[in-house]
């Protein structure tokens, strides 16, 4: 083979490392990106945190860096800030210690610390019995006849009683607890989820056929036993595998999260504003006396601070990028979705990634980052981004989430007695000129997490709405 020498052009896209610390930050959530300036102001002598000043004293500042808060509109007022008791005002408010003060480390002692508030002494005592029959993973470690004939001899209670207490452990804020098997456990959480859960019924009609069929994965002969659609199937499947199988582990775990919203938006003068939440927007200044002097001093010595100083330029760019592109987005967003947020679910638009990508200039990967575990506070209520881009219905100028809600509140207005079949509601869209199929109503009908019509009919009421509203 004989050797060449040839020359081609092309293009290759280079990441810095200051593209790539841009990106990373794009894609933190809040609590991530507060971890993030912490670690930043420990490891990195030349940052401090941005405080504010007043126009005459950063008029003075020449040559120093400024992000204007007044573009980011003006702030609405403080009560608009308050989220579940959140004291987002208060700079000494720590998100990542909220763990009660004195609180037991016996995770059976704080369920019945818990259940305190609404039992009385000797049903306590019943349901202390059951968690002391309790294995590590929640599951009483003997038969239920055996211990409930144990517990009524003991503390001298009906097994009626008795039973009654290990149904309120087994569908209580610890779902699944004191369950005889895997079956009831996952079954009891399942009832207990908050909310509209999609395919939660079918979920249900899983756990209650073979579990054999379910351990081997086999979804086709699953939607055949079940008579359901072999995607509804398998999203039934992952809601069960999103179960939590041994719940006295997760008595191990705290969880005192609360949502606090990237950005705000509220109604006033005749329009919508927005404005970044400064709780979850931390911003870094170069100390300009350090930055000063190593610009103006030479030598190898101060290399390992030219170095810091290097890091902390692509830190402070890299948060205004973050901060520029999450309010830009959300502009689009709320701009977009306004007639949801005064009328609701009906009126949500249809909207994509690119149309919002286009719209601030960005590539459509850059808005998937920033729209990721960022929330926005409304006056509806705080969603996470993505949660305002919905898809185009097939033939017709709504989003699927519309149609959806449409579903819903035709369900829920159906005459008393007269549950409507889905054919029926597939008819009832048709005339307001949504044509849609009946499997299509099936779909979203179990998205809502709401019964068939014939179950609907036999329970002569619809409880899960009350769930879904």
């Amino acid at each position: 083979m004989k050797a060449a020498l040839t020359t081609q052009l092309g293009q290759q896209l280079h990441l810095t490392p200051a593209l790539l610390q841009s990106i990373r930050l794009l894609q933190l959530n809040g609590l991530q990106l507060e971890l993030e300036v912490r670690q930043a102001l420990e490891n990195n002598p030349l940052l401090e945190l941005h405080e504010e000043q007043d126009a005459a004293t950063a008029a003075s500042d020449e040559g120093q860096p400024q992000l204007d808060t007044a573009a980011f509109d003006e702030l609405p007022e403080s009560s608009m800030w308050d989220v579940a008791g959140a004291s987002w005002g208060n700079p000494d408010d720590d998100r990542m210690a909220r763990i009660a003060a004195g609180q037991s480390s016996d995770p059976q002692l704080r369920v019945l610390d818990a259940l305190s508030l609404e039992l009385d002494d000797t049903d306590l005592a019943v349901a202390a019995f059951w968690l002391e029959h309790c294995d590590d993973a929640g599951y009483l470690q003997a038969p239920l006849a055996q211990l409930s004939q144990l517990a009524s001899a003991r503390l001298d209670r009906t097994a009626a009683d008795v039973e009654a207490i290990r149904q309120r452990l087994l569908n209580g804020e610890q779902a699944g607890m004191a369950a005889v098997d895997l079956r009831e456990c996952l079954q009891a959480q399942l009832a207990c989820l908050p909310g509209t859960v999609a395919a939660r019924h079918l979920a249900t009609r899983l756990l209650d056929a073979d579990l054999a069929l379910l351990a081997a994965h086999d979804f086709v002969a699953l939607s055949r036993l079940l008579q359901a659609e072999l995607e509804d199937v398998q999203e039934a499947f992952r809601l069960v595998l999103s179960l939590q199988p041994k719940p006295g582990q997760t008595l191990l775990q705290h969880d005192d999260a609360v949502v606090i919203p990237d950005v705000v938006a509220w109604h006033a003068d005749g329009q919508w504003r927005v404005a970044l939440n400064p709780a979850t927007t931390p911003r870094l200044n170069i100390n300009a006396s350090y930055e000063r002097a190593l610009n103006e001093s030479s030598g190898e010595t101060n290399q390992p601070l030219r170095e810091l100083l290097q890091e902390a330029r692509w830190l402070t760019r890299g948060l205004s990028m973050r901060y520029d592109t999450l309010l830009r987005t959300a502009r689009v967003i709320v701009e977009r979705q306004a007639s949801f947020l005064v009328q609701g679910d009906e009126a949500m638009a249809p909207l994509t990634l690119k149309e919002v990508a286009d719209a601030i200039g960005m590539h459509e990967s850059t808005v998937s980052r920033i729209t990721s575990g960022k929330y926005l506070q409304t006056p509806r209520g705080t969603f996470e981004l993505k949660h305002f881009f919905a898809v185009r219905l097939d033939g017709a100028a709504v989003s699927g989430q519309a149609v959806k809600a449409m579903v819903k509140r035709l369900i829920a207005s159906e005459p008393a007695g007269r549950p409507l079949a889905d054919e029926a509601i597939a008819a009832l869209l048709s005339r307001q000129g949504v044509n849609i199929a009946r499997r299509t109503v099936a779909k979203y009908r179990e998205q809502l997490d709401i019964a068939p019509a014939r179950e609907r009919r036999r329970q002569g009421t619809t409880p899960q709405l009350a769930r879904a509203g």
